[in-house]
C-alpha cells in the first residue's frame, strides 16, 4: 500500500468533523433552538479552519510554485477542500431551510424585510432612527477603495447597489453586530399566537432609502451580504528592542490587514458585482469564493434566543456538587485527605475558582504558580491571583501570548497582572505553553507543602461549562515536586528535569508515548492481554500512528474516541485491523485527552493537556499526569467505557470519512453525555451516603 494512503489529509478529517456538527443540526431529535445554534457553531469552526488552515495551505502552494516544487499534491488538496465545503455549504443551506420551517411549527418566524406587516413596518422604521441609524456609516466603493484594507475579517457586510438610468454606485454598510443584537423580536400583533424574529442584515435592507436617499439619486437599491476571511497567521519582529507583547501588538496588526482567503457572497449577488469585489479585494485562483444564502456570519447564530417554550432547547443538568471538597472545610483539607478529580461540565467549576479564592486570603500560603492560555472576560481566577498579590503573597503567572485569537485579551491580562504586582512571564519564545498547571505552596509547621491543579482544560469559568474536562487536585510530593519543576523549565528553560511521574512536552511526550505503546507491543508478543484506550480532540503525528499501526500487527486492541481531526486510518488488513475510532458530538464539546494502558492487568491511566499532534508533541510545553488513586483511574476507565457504548451520539470514523452512526441493533439507547452525567450523580449520592 502507498505510504500516501496509510494517513487521511488531516483537512479534510477536520472537514469531516464539521460534518458531524453539521449532523447535529440536522438532527431531528436535537431541540429545535439547539439546531438552530449547531449552524452557528459550524460556520464559526469553517471560518477559523478557512483562517488557519486553508491559508496555511495556500502558503504552502505559492511556496511550492516560487521555488519551483512540486506544487500538485497541494492544488490538489486546495481542490479536494474546496469541493468539500462546497457540499458542506450546499448542505448547510437545506438544514436551514429545514431549521427555519422547524421553528414555525413553534410559532417562531424568522421573517424578512419582505415579509412585514405595515404595521410592523412603520415600527421597523421607527427602531432603525432610534438604535440603528447612529451605526450605519457606508464606504461608497469608488476606483480610489482599497477594500481590502477597509473590510475586517470575518464580519458581515452588505454591498448596497444604487442604480439610475445614468450610474450605477455601490457602498459598503457594515452590520453592526457589536452595538446591537443581530436577532431583533417584534412586537406581538394583537390575537396572534407568532412570535417574529428579523436579522439586523435584513432590518438594514428594509431601511436602505433612510441611509442613501438623503445623500444620492437612483430609481433602486438592493444589497447583497458578503464576508471575506484573512489568513490568520502573521510574522513577528525580530527587533530586540521590542518586547514580546509589542510584538505580539503589531503581529495583531498584521492580521487586520492580511490575504483574503475565502470570499463568500449571496448567490444572487450580480455578476458584475461579484468580479468588481473580487477585483477590489485581489482574491486570487488559490482562493474559496463561495456562493451562498443571504445571511453570514451564522456564527452569531450561536447566540439564537429561545423565545418560545422551554423544551425548544435542552433542559439544564445542574453541575454535581463534589462530596470530597464539601466532606471538609477549606480544599486544602479536602486535598490533603485524598486526590480528587473532577469532570466538567459535570461537576462545578467554582472548586477551582474557590481554590484560588481560599489560596489568596490564606495566611498560611506562601506563593502562588499558574499557567494561562485562554480565560474568561470576566475572570474570577484573575481576581484570585491579583488579590493574592495585594495579600503579600509571591504570584507568578505564565501568560501565553501566542494563544491563537485570545492574543489580544492575553495582552490586556497580562498588563492588568503586572500592574496589581503579579509576576508575568510568557515561557519559553519558541514554545506555546498549552498546559494547565496550577501550584499552591503553603507553610504548614516546619515544612512548606505544594498543591496542585492538573487539568486538561482553561482555566475559563464560561467554557467549562459547555466543555468536557478533567481537573487533578493532588498534594503528592513527588508530583508536585515535577509541576515545580515545570514551572521551572518554562521561566528558565535552559534548566533541564527528568521527569519520572509527568508526562512533559517537548521534553519526553514522545519517548513516554512511545515506550507505552511498546510495552503493549511486547505484551502482546507474548501473549498477554494487550490494549490501548484513548481518549484525544485531534491524532495526526506519523510517528504516533505509525507505533499503533504497529501495535494494531502486532495483535494490541486500540479504541480511540477522536472529537476532530484522525490522520490514522482504522480497519486497514494486515495494519490497523485491530484498531476502532468513534467520534461523539452532543450538547457538550468533548475535550479532554487520556490515555489508557492495560500495562499487564494494572491500567496505567493518564490525562493530558496534549492531543497526540506533532505541534503538541515536539513544539509546545504539554503536561500529562498519571492518576495513582485506584478509585479515581476506575472512574475515568468507567467514563470511557460510557462512551464507548453510546448508540444515539457515537459516529464511526472509517478510511472513507462517512460519519455513519454507529449501529444501535438491539442494544438499549444509550447517550454517554446522559449516562455520564448520571453516572457521576451516583458516585457522589454513594460517597455523601457513606
Amino acid at each position: 500500500m502507498s505510504i500516501d494512503h496509510l494517513y487521511v489529509e488531516k483537512e479534510l478529517s477536520w472537514l469531516s468533523f464539521n460534518e458531524r456538527v453539521l449532523q447535529e443540526a440536522a438532527d431531528k431529535s436535537v431541540p429545535i433552538v439547539e439546531r438552530v445554534r449547531f449552524l452557528g457553531i459550524f460556520s464559526n469552526n469553517l471560518d477559523e479552519f478557512f483562517r488557519v488552515r486553508v491559508a496555511d495551505v495556500k502558503r504552502r502552494l505559492l511556496i511550492s510554485k516560487v521555488s519551483k516544487g512540486d506544487a500538485n499534491p497541494t492544488q490538489h488538496l486546495l481542490t479536494k477542500i474546496q469541493t468539500k465545503v462546497l457540499k458542506l455549504q450546499e448542505d448547510f443551506d437545506l438544514i436551514y431551510t429545514d431549521v427555519i420551517k422547524g421553528l414555525a411549527r413553534h410559532n417562531i418566524f424568522l421573517i424578512n424585510e419582505d415579509q412585514l406587516s405595515e404595521q410592523q413596518g412603520l415600527w421597523l422604521k421607527q427602531y432603525f432612527r432610534d438604535k440603528l441609524l447612529r451605526y450605519i456609516a457606508p464606504i461608497i466603493v469608488d476606483r480610489r477603495t482599497d477594500l481590502a484594507k477597509i473590510l475586517k475579517d470575518d464580519l458581515t457586510y452588505l454591498i448596497a447597489e444604487m442604480r439610475s438610468p445614468e450610474q450605477v454606485k455601490y457602498a459598503v454598510i457594515e452590520i453592526p453586530t457589536d452595538d446591537a443584537p443581530r436577532f431583533v423580536q417584534m412586537p406581538r400583533e394583537k390575537g396572534k399566537k407568532r412570535k417574529n424574529v428579523i436579522l439586523l442584515d435584513n432590518i438594514i435592507r428594509y431601511c436602505l432609502d433612510q441611509i442613501f436617499a438623503p445623500f444620492f439619486q437612483y430609481e433602486t437599491c438592493h444589497a447583497y451580504s458578503m464576508k471575506m476571511t484573512r489568513d490568520a497567521e502573521y510574522g513577528l519582529s525580530d527587533d530586540i528592542d521590542q518586547s514580546l507583547m509589542e510584538q505580539m501588538s503589531e503581529g495583531l496588526k498584521q492580521r487586520l490587514t492580511a490575504e483574503p482567503v475565502r470570499f463568500v457572497h449571496d448567490r444572487e449577488m450580480p455578476e458584475s458585482m461579484v468580479e468588481l469585489i473580487k477585483f477590489k479585494l485581489g482574491i486570487s485562483n488559490f482562493d474559496s469564493v463561495i456562493p451562498g444564502g443571504r445571511y453570514h456570519n451564522f456564527r452569531d447564530f450561536i447566540g439564537f434566543p429561545n423565545i418560545g417554550r422551554s423544551y425548544l432547547e435542552h433542559q439544564k443538568l445542574p453541575a454535581v456538587n463534589s462530596h470530597d471538597f464539601d466532606s471538609h472545610i477549606t480544599a486544602f483539607d479536602a486535598i490533603k485527605a485524598k486526590d480528587i478529580l473532577l469532570y466538567y461540565p459535570y461537576h462545578k467549576f467554582r472548586y477551582v475558582t474557590e481554590f484560588l479564592r481560599q489560596a489568596a486570603i490564606d495566611p498560611a500560603v506562601r506563593d502562588i504558580k499558574l499557567s494561562v492560555y485562554r480565560l474568561a472576560k470576566r475572570s474570577r481566577i484573575v481576581k484570585s491571583l491579583i488579590d493574592a498579590a495585594e495579600n503579600g503573597k509571591k504570584v507568578t503567572v505564565i501568560v501565553e501570548l501566542k494563544a491563537r485569537f485570545d492574543e489580544e485579551a492575553n495582552i490586556e491580562w497580562a498588563k492588568a497582572l503586572t500592574e496589581a504586582g503579579v509576576k508575568v512571564d510568557f515561557g519559553v519564545p519558541s514554545l506555546k505553553c498549552h498546559s494547565k498547571l496550577c501550584l499552591v505552596t503553603r507553610k504548614e509547621g516546619d515544612e512548606l507543602v505544594r498543591y496542585a491543579h492538573i487539568g486538561t482544560g482553561n482555566f475559563h469559568e464560561k467554557t467549562a461549562k459547555i466543555y468536557t474536562d478533567f481537573s487533578l487536585f493532588t498534594r503528592n510530593r513527588e508530583i508536585t515536586e515535577e509541576v515545580k519543576n515545570v514551572f521551572e523549565f518554562i521561566i528558565h528553560s535552559y534548566k533541564r528535569f527528568n521527569f519520572k511521574h509527568l508526562v512533559v512536552s517537548p521534553t519526553d511526550s514522545r519517548s513516554r508515548i512511545y515506550r507505552a505503546i511498546d510495552r503493549e507491543i511486547s505484551s502482546a508478543s507474548r501473549g498477554l492481554k494487550a490494549s490501548i484506550f484513548l481518549k484525544i480532540n485531534n491524532v495526526d503525528d506519523k510517528g504516533i500512528i505509525d507505533r499503533l499501526y504497529k501495535a494494531s500487527s502486532a495483535g494490541v486492541k486500540v479504541r480511540m474516541i477522536v472529537r476532530g481531526m484522525c490522520a490514522l486510518i482504522p480497519g486497514i488488513p494486515n495494519l490497523s485491523e485491530n484498531i476502532e475510532v468513534i467520534s461523539i458530538v452532543d450538547r457538550f464539546l468533548e475535550h479532554p485527552r487520556v490515555a489508557v494502558f492495560e500495562n499487564e492487568g494494572e491500567p496505567a491511566v493518564w490525562i493530558s493537556s496534549a492531543d497526540w499532534m506533532t505541534r503538541n508533541i515536539d513544539r509546545r510545553v504539554e503536561v500529562g499526569c498519571p492518576i495513582y488513586d485506584p478509585a479515581l483511574k476506575q472512574q475515568i476507565i468507567d467514563i470511557l467505557n460510557i462512551q464507548w457504548s453510546d448508540t444515539t451520539k457515537a459516529r464511526i470514523i472509517d478510511k472513507e470519512q462517512s460519519n455513519q452512526y454507529k449501529p444501535r441493533g438491539n442494544r438499549r439507547k444509550i447517550r454517554s453525555q446522559i449516562a455520564t452525567y448520571e453516572y457521576l450523580k451516583a458516585v457522589e449520592q454513594n460517597k455523601a451516603g457513606a
